[in-house]
């Protein structure tokens, strides 16, 4: 069991966090909590790597991990104007993700942690991406959490660090995973969403009536393969299809996706209210699909109709970055003691299990 050198929970630390769990490579060096103020944030893409195959290769990523991690690493270092002296800590994503580069990373990190003699805090991918607006914004707990992504799509209600219970989720595809399968089955390049979001820009969003899965249902859960379906089905329809008949279709796509998460949001800060009447209400939306500008929107108006605060990370906390899990490091850190090199990288690991960051290999009541 290891600790980090302070006075008192207020005291900043400053660390070392590493993100490899798809095809980022990325590293950074966050000082907090007081300061809340990233250091450096160094991230490489693997876009073109994956791009002639319409999607990620887990095999490439892994060795596109393995081949730049450390240069990563010595340049967010490089920038921060640090030592292994001057680090408190590292943390890494320890899953989920592509066990591939999940591994790359995370044992990079324990090895560091051991060369300078510094605790090493697993942390749970998700939760970086959860904590996040703590990093950017004056947020206490609790608050309501919408979490989209390439694999995930969950409204999750966050108590604490460690703390979460999920609401709803998606019963078939992620959000961003929907935008991909959008993307390719119209001819758009890899990656799909954005390239979705830049061609609605130029649709009529009221050409195609596209369905709104599930909101005639109860609850927070959600669904968006019956809605690529039936996009799939007006492709066919008219094909071969034009320019602009692809641009109505995403415009209509993108408007059915944010008009779903409008809806559900409403409904979550109801149930919001419900368990915390005393807490200010908040959304915070995170998660690469939280760059796009019209779901951000709407998710803004719902949230103003309701009353409710709405809290988006800058577009480059969005994304996959390393900055995240550095400051969700510096959360697990002032809870207590470190017990960490008996953690295993995870290809899954659900937020709202009981502590997420408790380890399950190591001792009894040890946190992370």
């Amino acid at each position: 069991m290891t600790s980090v050198n302070r006075k008192d929970n207020a005291t900043d630390l400053t660390v070392l966090g590493i993100e490899t769990s798809c095809d980022e490579t990325a590293a950074a060096v966050v000082r907090g909590p007081g300061d809340r103020k990233i250091l450096s944030s160094t991230i490489l893409s693997q876009i073109d790597e994956h791009t002639e195959f319409g999607g990620v290769v887990p095999e490439i990523a892994a060795r596109a991990h393995i081949e730049i991690l450390d240069r990563v690493v010595a340049e967010a270092m490089r920038q921060a104007d640090c030592t292994f002296d001057d680090i408190d800590a590292i943390a890494a994503t320890a899953g989920p993700g592509l066990i591939g580069g999940v591994i790359v990373g995370f044992m990079t990190a324990k090895a560091i942690a051991m060369a300078a003699g510094k605790p090493l805090v697993g942390v749970n991918h998700l939760e970086g991406h959860a904590l996040t607006a703590r990093l950017t914004d004056d947020l206490d707990f609790p608050f309501l959490l919408l979490l989209v992504s390439g694999g995930h799509s969950q409204f999750l209600l966050v108590r604490g660090v460690g703390d979460y219970e999920r609401l709803g989720t998606t019963i078939d595809d992620a959000i961003g995973e929907a935008f991909d399968k959008t993307a390719k089955l119209l001819g758009l390049p890899y990656p799909g969403g954005p390239q979705v979001e830049k061609m609605a820009a130029k649709g009529d969003v009221t050409r195609f009536r596209l369905p709104r899965p599930l909101l005639d249902r109860p609850g927070l859960d959600m669904s968006f393969a019956g809605l690529k379906t039936a996009l799939r089905t007006q492709a066919k329809k008219l094909e071969p299809v034009d320019d602009q008949t692809v641009a109505d279709l995403c415009a209509a796509f993108q408007r059915a996706v944010s008009d779903v998460l409008a809806a559900r949001t409403t409904a979550a800060l109801d149930l919001f209210r419900q368990r915390h009447p005393e807490a200010e209400p908040v959304i915070v939306v995170a998660g690469g699909v939280a760059a796009n500008q019209e779901i951000r929107r709407n998710l803004l108006a719902a949230a103003e109709a309701a009353g409710a605060r709405f809290v988006a990370p800058p577009m480059g906390l969005c994304t996959d970055n390393a900055a995240m899990i550095a400051w969700a490091g510096i959360e697990r850190l002032r809870l207590g003691p470190v017990d960490d090199m008996a953690l295993p990288p995870r290809p899954r690991w659900p937020l709202d299990a009981a502590n997420a960051g408790v380890l399950g290999a190591g001792k009894k009541g040890a946190k992370v």
